[in-house]
């Protein structure tokens, strides 16, 4: 393994000539970690962060705080403005359908994983769920965005591994540069409704570690266990435990190894457990004055980009909400009118929104619905399955799930603080990650060379 350097979307990275390991624990707010930490359940996270041998900063995650947009954001180490993946869900007005953004044609830039594969670095993805199998695998194990910028997709000149552990007995070496997944791991595949979906990711990148090697390896768990369990929790500290076990395997095998999230995750209801739901399209076609009109009669669309085919984590009540008007109506009382909801927290133009949270201006709504943390959006109630939901709700989507741990097994220089004024202050974002683990890295080891001579 040699240092490689390579540019891609206009950063640099120099790979530091160990493993480099990103594990993006999904939905993972920071107390989650603390709590196990302070329970007993993570000694590896403890020992490192202890004994000074780690960094950890507070960090920020990509808008809207949702998986498809800050995975790829991970993955290209910028927000959805320049990637274009601004949600799991999007209405395409280009064909006026309503898509889920799990294709890789989405795409506006390439990966890092693609310009590490194309500079001759051994690159290995391994996801939980299977729908962000194609985006994070363009460019690696098939056709992907040109590193040239031109947005032509090509073919990848050599291949690296991609597979997803929902589908991890489908995994060929054609498809995803890997076969026998199941024999390789040594466990059965695990229900994707499950903590064991997680497990088998970490499990999957630590045998592929061992066995064949990676120079920049990428492990994208799943929420399954946070949209249920609280911090704390027995479930949480459990998954959090298996966690942090194979993070001490993946260090012992020389990697440099960093956890983050895509989102954070808040509590959506009231004192009693129940939901507290705001209706966005009823209560636009209240404030509209055509309440009753039946849904997708009258060109009013609204789009809540958490929607994904995995209804049981959330039955698709996020906290983010994209607004399409029908022709005529007025945007700026509609906006006003939604402010004054209870439990919405703030509303925006698509100007404002694209501006504000760096998203794709053509990919949103009119308008921009961000709710309180406490508080869930819907479209309206008849369009949301929750007969898979057996818990008290817990979403996702907006400020209130920004917050997002960012920690690693060295010791760093702590970045300035972001120039953001949502949340606590942070220094880092998610999509920073492999910059961090390489670069950074990189960069400090000069230091400490220069400084020891």
């Amino acid at each position: 393994m040699t240092a490689t350097t390579f540019t891609v979307n206009n950063r640099s990275y120099a790979h530091p000539g160990v493993p480099v390991v990103v594990i993006c624990i999904d939905g993972s707010e920071p107390d989650y970690h603390q709590k196990a930490v302070e329970a007993g359940r993570m000694p590896w996270l403890a020992e490192v962060l202890a004994s000074g041998r780690g960094s950890s900063w507070e960090g920020h995650c990509a808008m809207p705080a949702l998986t498809n947009p800050n995975n790829v954001s991970i993955a290209t180490g910028h927000p959805p403005a320049v990637h274009g993946i601004s949600g799991n869900y999007i209405f395409d007005t280009s064909t006026g359908e309503e898509v889920l953004m799990n294709d890789k044609r989405f795409l506006r830039a390439p990966t890092i994983f693609g310009a590490a594969n194309e500079a001759g670095l051994d690159v290995v993805i391994v996801t939980a769920k299977d729908k962000l199998r194609r985006l994070l695998g363009a460019g690696v194990v098939e056709d992907g965005p040109s590193l040239d910028g031109s947005g032509e997709f090509v073919s990848p000149t050599r291949r690296g591994i991609c597979f997803s552990a929902e589908k991890a007995d489908q995994a060929t070496v054609q498809d995803n540069g890997i076969t026998d997944v199941l024999e390789l791991v040594g466990k059965p595949l695990p229900d994707v409704y499950s903590a064991e979906l997680s497990v088998f990711a970490l499990a999957a990148g630590v045998e592929i570690l061992r066995t064949r090697g990676a120079d920049l390896m990428y492990l994208s768990l799943t929420d399954y266990i946070q949209h249920k369990n609280a911090p704390g929790t027995e479930a949480a500290n459990a998954l959090y435990e298996q966690i942090d076990l194979y993070a001490a395997q993946l260090e012992q095998l020389g990697a440099i190894v960093i956890l983050t999230a895509d989102h954070g995750m808040s509590a959506k209801t009231d004192e009693t457990g129940t939901a507290k739901v705001v209706f966005v399209e009823d209560e636009v076609r209240r404030i509209l004055g055509t309440a009753g009109a039946e849904p997708g009669s009258d060109g009013l669309r609204v789009i809540l980009p958490i929607t994904d085919p995995y209804t049981v984590h959330h039955g698709a009540l996020g906290s983010f909400a994209s607004v399409h008007l029908p022709e005529g109506a007025d945007r700026d009382s509609t906006i006003e009118a939604l402010r004054a909801i209870e439990g919405i927290q703030s509303v925006h133009t698509r100007e404002q929104a694209a501006s504000t949270f760096s998203l794709p201006a053509d990919r949103i709504g009119d308008i921009v619905v961000l709710a309180e943390a406490g508080t869930a959006v819907g479209r309206y109630a008849e369009w949301h399955d929750l007969s898979g939901l057996d818990a008290p709700l817990r979403s996702h989507g907006a400020l209130g799930e920004l917050q997002i741990p960012f920690l690693i097994n060295r010791v760093l220089p702590e970045p300035a603080p972001l120039d953001e004024p949502w949340g606590r202050t942070a220094h880092i974002h998610n999509y920073d990650a492999f910059w961090v683990g390489t670069t950074l890295v990189s960069e400090q080891l000069r230091t400490s060379a220069v400084t020891a001579g």
